[in-house]
Formats: C-alpha cells, sequence, structure tokens
C-alpha cells in the first residue's frame, strides 16, 4: 500500500468556505480506482489544509498523480504552497497498530 500526503495553504478562501466545498468534491475522489481512503484534514489555525490517501498500491497512487482531478487541484487558484510527499505504508507494524 501507497500513502500521499498533500498540504496546501487557502488564499482567499475561507475556512468555512473550504469546509462547506468538501461535501460537493467528496464524491470526485471516492470514485478514484485504488484508493481505499481520503482523510480530509484542516487547520484553520495555521491554515494548513489537504488530504491523506491510503492507496491499494504504487500504480493506483501515480495514475492518480497523473490524473485531471489532481490537476484541477493543483490548478486551484485558492489552494496555494502545495507540498506533496508520497510513502510506502510499512504494513506488518501498521497491522498491530490497527491502521489496516
Amino acid at each position: 500500500m501507497n500513502i500521499l500526503i498533500v498540504r496546501f495553504n487557502l488564499e482567499g478562501l475561507t475556512h468555512d468556505e473550504f469546509v462547506s466545498s468538501t461535501d460537493d468534491a467528496a464524491p470526485h475522489w471516492a470514485a478514484i480506482e485504488g484508493l481505499i481512503s481520503k482523510h480530509w484534514i484542516a487547520n484553520e489555525e495555521t491554515n494548513t489544509y489537504g488530504g491523506v490517501y491510503l492507496f491499494e498500491n504504487e500504480e493506483s497512487m501515480l495514475n492518480y498523480k497523473a490524473s485531471p482531478l489532481c490537476d484541477q487541484l493543483l490548478a486551484t487558484p485558492a489552494f496555494i504552497n502545495f507540498e506533496i510527499t508520497d510513502y510506502h505504508l510499512l504494513e506488518s507494524p501498521s497491522k498491530v497498530t490497527r491502521a489496516i
């Protein structure tokens, strides 16, 4: 399994406006092939938002990163200062700690 962590700041969009848009946006991510889950994250105090994505495999993660949906996210004018990092999940200890 693979994890992708995407973080960004908001510019010209309030916390409440962002949060209210997430329910409409969520089905687009739910349709991503190979995506097990996406955890939507928000810290209004630090103006940090994003997601923690769990993919079935590296291919699914790379397909998402090359997708029009990801391109649209990165091109959203209200989202700035992106940090995108991908990881391989260490499955054995993650099972012990109930992550999977």
